[in-house]
């Protein structure tokens, strides 16, 4: 059964809803300023901080970032009783650094609660980090195979713009520093996708058609040589759960933010993969105008996938996303208009 993507809502720090963060990436805008961290260099840190009415922190932020989101989804449900919507809430993995605690007890009901609504019993909190919402989509098609729910919400929300994640990250040498050029420019964002039954095609933006799992044993800290086998793995599980090869997709949409190792494990993916000659294979990858993300990733480019699709600026009609995890977990999903 196919799942049908309807709409999207999303907060990131170069648009307060959907059309606007699109519009943004779509020209290639970003926001990156000097926020109030700095470096051990003595220089302040770049990140992609959202221009929030109030300087919240914590949990409240995660709040803020996330219900507008959700309230976009919300309006193009319907009146649709919220109790028969399940809520698929994706966080950060429990391994980050610097992660804020009551994420996985707190954090539903406190989203609950600001935005005035009870969501259905079956709603989740995923703590998958970057892949967590291919892990949600799953979950998803799942609770709608079962036919009691009319919709679903897929929401992540994220943020590496705090202290003690920061402080990890330049140790590792893995955040863009003035002492460290090959890293990720650290971002905050609140996005989300409603989901429906099969392929409606009157409202959908695109349709899943296959969704893949891989685990990396080379991850990017490790010393391991990379050959790419979690990414190359779950390509190929989402392109036989979709019936697809890879010359029939028409491009690529990413959770690659500026550190080497990820583009590498990539163009090693598809070199292994791609057999056939490909003109053009272009991907996008929009930490490059909203920063690194983490659990709003997934979200975030699948309602970059359905602006493309309706406004006529994508690439063609399939077009195949993949995320990865540190911690070596791979994803990909292949989505068509």
């Amino acid at each position: 059964m196919k799942l049908s993507i309807i709409a999207s809502g999303m907060v990131t720090a170069i648009g307060l809803n959907a059309p606007a963060s699109c519009a943004a990436i779509r020209c290639g805008i970003n926001n990156f300023q000097e926020t109030r961290f700095m470096d051990k260099g003595g220089e302040w840190i770049m990140g992609s901080e959202v221009p929030l009415e109030q300087p919240w922190r914590g949990r409240t932020k995660l709040v803020k970032l996330v219900t507008p989101a959700i309230r976009e989804c919300l309006d193009a449900a319907g009146n649709i009783k919220t109790e028969t919507i399940p809520l698929l809430l994706c966080v950060a993995e429990k391994e980050r650094p610097g992660r804020l605690e009551g994420l996985d007890d707190q954090l539903m009901q406190e989203v609950q609660a600001e935005l005035g609504i009870s969501f259905h019993e079956g709603s989740a909190t995923i703590s998958n980090g970057r892949v967590g919402g291919v892990v949600a989509m799953k979950q998803a098609l799942e609770l709608i195979n079962r036919g009691n729910v009319p919709y679903c919400i897929i929401a992540g929300v994220d943020s590496f713009l705090i202290g003690g994640t920061l402080s990890a990250y330049e140790e590792r040498e893995r955040v863009l520093t003035s002492r460290n050029s090959n890293g990720f420019i650290p971002g905050e964002a609140g996005a989300a996708v409603l989901l429906g039954p099969g392929r409606q095609t009157e409202r959908a933006g695109m349709s899943v058609l296959g969704i893949g799992f891989g685990r990396e044993e080379a991850t990017v800290e490790s010393e391991k040589p990379l050959r790419a086998d979690g990414l190359v793995q779950a390509i190929r599980e989402s392109m036989s759960s979709a019936g697809v090869k890879m010359v029939e997709l028409d491009y690529r949409i990413t959770d690659i933010g500026g550190e080497q190792y990820y583009f590498k494990e990539t163009t090693l993916a598809m070199s292994r993969i791609l057999r056939d000659f490909k003109e053009d294979f272009d991907f996008w990858h929009p930490a490059d105008c909203i920063g690194e993300v983490g659990a709003a990733m997934v979200p975030s480019a699948l309602g970059i996938a359905i602006s493309a699709a309706r406004k006529g600026y994508a690439l063609g009609d399939k077009v195949l996303c993949h995320f990865a995890n540190d911690s070596g977990e791979r994803a990909a999903m292949i989505l068509t208009s």
